[in-house]
Formats: C-alpha cells, sequence, structure tokens
C-alpha cells in the first residue's frame, strides 16, 4: 500500500528524469554532431503532458494547489467544513464530467486512428491521459471527503504561499 501510495511520486519524478535526458540528448546531437532526433519535441511535449496530469492528483495528496482561503478562515470549523465538502463535491463534478467528455474524445480519436506525426504511435493512446489523469484526481478527492465528512479535517489543505514564504525568510535570515 504504501508503494501504491509513492506511485505518483515516482511516475513524475521518472517522467522529469526523461524529459531531462531526451532534451540533453537532443542538444548534444544537434550542437555537437549537427544532428538530432526528430521525434524528440513530440515526445518530450507527452511526456510532459503525462507529468502534468499525473501531478494534479499528486497535488491534491499532498494539498500543494494554491487557493483562496481568506475568506473560509473567518468562518467556524463547522461552516467551514460544510463549505469545504461543497467544494470538494464539485471538484468531483467537475472532474467526473472531464472524464465522461474526454472519454468520448479519446473513443473517437481511436476510431478514426490518426498517428502521431513524429511517433508510430495512434493518437488515441496518448489522449487517453486525460480520462485517466482526471480518474486520479477524482479518486484522490476521495480521502479528502471522507476527511471532511468524518470530521478528521474541518477544511481544504491548500498550498500556503505566505508561511512558506515567512519560513523561507526566517530560515535565510539563520
Amino acid at each position: 500500500m504504501k508503494l501504491l501510495k509513492r506511485l505518483d511520486e515516482w511516475l513524475i519524478a521518472l517522467l522529469l528524469a526523461a524529459m531531462t535526458l531526451l532534451t540533453f540528448a537532443q542538444v548534444v546531437m544537434r550542437y555537437v554532431f549537427n544532428s538530432g532526433f526528430t521525434w524528440a519535441q513530440e515526445l518530450t511535449t507527452i511526456l510532459f503532458a503525462f507529468m502534468i496530469f499525473i501531478g494534479i492528483s499528486y497535488g491534491v495528496r499532498v494539498g500543494a494547489h494554491i487557493g483562496v482561503d481568506a475568506l473560509i478562515k473567518i468562518f467556524t470549523p463547522r461552516v467551514r467544513r460544510a463549505v469545504s465538502i461543497i467544494a470538494v463535491l464539485f471538484c468531483m463534478l467537475y472532474a467526473g464530467m472531464v472524464i465522461y467528455g474526454s472519454f468520448i474524445y479519446v473513443m473517437k480519436m481511436k476510431k478514426i486512428g490518426i498517428e502521431l506525426e513524429d511517433l508510430p504511435i495512434q493518437m488515441w493512446l496518448v489522449r487517453a491521459i486525460l480520462p485517466i489523469g482526471f480518474t486520479l484526481l477524482a479518486l484522490r478527492f476521495l480521502p479528502v471527503l471522507y476527511n471532511l465528512i468524518s470530521g478528521k479535517a474541518d477544511h481544504l489543505r491548500l498550498a500556503n504561499e505566505v508561511a512558506e514564504a515567512l519560513k523561507l525568510k526566517q530560515e535565510e535570515k539563520q
């Protein structure tokens, strides 16, 4: 279970490493050997898209998404929890709508059978990250919703840029 919990971190790291190595190899090939890979930019873009869609769900897990919570902080914990539950339900509804729409889109791409420009890969395989990524996102919201409903949390965990900036500033002074 611990491995599954950290799978998104490993995938993000792997994708970032692959993008970096591919870009580095492309630069070396171009400027040292006056050559290159015609497919490198397309593959890097695909890897980046996969990293983003996996990263969206990872951001929910670790509370890294930014949000405006100034108004929420003035509410009582009970109201804050109710508003947070509604917000999570709206997020899950949005994710569900994107899953549905992107699934239809991916199935149409599969039916058409278009390949990528530079790689012999069916486009629908690459575009499948849309419903997969938003399914991961919806699944990440389930424990958040559970914690809110069960009372283990009274608000959404969001990134706190002010606190982080103050902490960094304090560390710089030391």
